[in-house]
């Protein structure tokens, strides 16, 4: 007997088998877990403690505040690995040593007495564990993302990290997706809208193709910024107040080490070349306003004799120390004292001189947009990018700027950290 298919009915029973998928993959990521949370602190309490039946007060402390330290950086690793480029080996580190030492900093604030043994052997466990776990997910993780094809959608099969697939109606059919891509200002039919609000009561993430776009690439693109969406783009006011008391209370932790390291720097710059040893230069802060910058002296005292201009690519006005201070970020520590007056933060967007900013404002649209929250020592542009010489690369970088600017957040703060010490550590973008 021949039997015909229901298109809604093979379209519920899709949505409804995503439904379960979804719901499977939210009980295999508590399952992960909580075998994590065995596996970091469970098995070091063992090793330490042994087979006993029972365990001091002390390394109950240190145990509460190890499973505390490992799910506040799990939470943190799987929240900057959403980020495009976020290798999980830049940012496990700053993740789990910030999560813990947050941890430990309760412990001595309560005054309770903890085990530096526990906590530092838990430690190292969630270290090779979380980077096993997550570089696996990485190398294996590629999304499968059907496009609804109205709007603007076509620039997504360029579009790199994701595996794509137009649809030709509004039905799943048999295949797995792991989320629809639609642009959600276009116009298109009922039974498309429909399809589109079905997928999200059964749990079928719905994203947006500009969103989508940019979590890709990093860049929020210049001809999809319109004057109705800087709302979107605005920082959160209230993580803008933590960043500045962080910032604050970082520099003054970092300074006896940063000192020495400032002392030799200077030394070493004028034993080497002719001149001062800091460059002092103008350039434009947070809403607009102009101060000014502190760097260590990297290129000869004249070097801008015949006025502004972009460092190149080896640059022959770079003096021999000025290589290595340029290449290992170490010219920019002056700055930590525009952190500490205001005028900068330890991440955002780069300063420009004004001269550029000027001309800037006036091809690019948007530009000055750039100065909403403060410019920062390091930021998403520079470890992505590295350093603009020209309008073009400019453009890029306030793409990615805007980016920073959209998402500011904790999470994206603490996967710059990761990645600027990988970017000392190989000189990337260097000029």
């Amino acid at each position: 007997m021949n039997t015909t298919t229901n298109p809604a009915t093979t379209g519920l029973e899709g949505r409804q088998r995503h439904s379960r998928m979804y719901e499977r993959l939210m009980f295999n990521s508590l399952c992960q877990a909580l075998v994590g949370l065995i596996l970091a602190v469970g098995v070091p309490l063992l090793l330490i403690n042994g087979l006993r039946p029972w365990v001091s007060e002390m390394r109950m402390h240190s145990v509460i505040a190890a499973s505390g330290g490992f799910l506040l950086a799990l939470q943190a690793i799987r929240h900057m690995s959403r980020y495009p480029g976020a290798k999980a080996f830049a940012y496990v580190l700053p993740a789990i040593t910030i999560s813990y030492l947050l941890a430990m900093s309760v412990l001595i604030a309560l005054d309770l007495r903890f085990s530096r043994i526990v906590l530092g052997s838990s430690w190292l466990a969630a270290m090779l564990i979380c980077s096993i776990g997550f570089w696996a997910e990485q190398r294996t993780r590629i999304r499968k993302l059907a496009v609804v094809p109205f709007g603007d959608y076509r620039n997504l099969f360029t579009t790199r990290g994701a595996r794509w697939n137009l649809m030709r109606a509004p039905d799943l059919g048999q295949e797995r997706y792991n989320g629809v891509v639609a642009d959600l200002e276009a116009e298109m039919p009922a039974e498309w809208q429909r399809f589109l609000a079905n997928c999200v009561l059964n749990r079928i993430p719905v994203y947006d193709a500009s969103e989508v776009r940019e979590s890709l690439t990093g860049r929020v693109e210049l001809n999809q910024v319109r004057e109705n969406s800087f709302g979107q783009l605005a920082p959160n006011s209230e993580y803008e107040l933590f960043k500045r008391l962080f910032d604050v209370l970082a520099v003054l932790a970092v300074a006896p080490f940063v000192l020495p390291i400032c002392l030799v720097t200077a030394v070493l710059i004028r034993l080497d070349s002719p001149g001062g040893v800091f460059f002092v230069q103008e350039r434009v802060g947070q809403g607009g306003r102009p101060y000014r910058m502190f760097k260590f002296r990297s290129m000869c005292h004249d070097s801008e004799k015949s006025g502004a201009q972009f460092a190149q690519a080896n640059d022959m006005r770079v003096t021999r120390i000025g290589r290595v201070i340029r290449k290992t970020r170490i010219d920019e520590l002056p700055q930590f004292i525009n952190v500490l007056k205001g005028e900068m933060s330890l991440i955002g967007p780069r300063p420009e001189q004004v001269k550029f900013v000027n001309e800037f404002a006036e091809q690019i649209p948007f530009y000055n947009y750039r100065h909403v929250v403060r410019p920062g020592i390091t930021g998403w542009a520079q470890v992505t990018q590295g350093y603009a010489s020209d309008a073009d690369e400019t453009r890029e970088k306030l793409e990615h700027d805007f980016y920073y600017i959209k998402r500011f957040s904790v999470w994206l703060d603490l996967l710059i950290v990761g990645r600027t010490i990988k970017t000392m550590l190989t000189g990337f973008g260097a000029r």
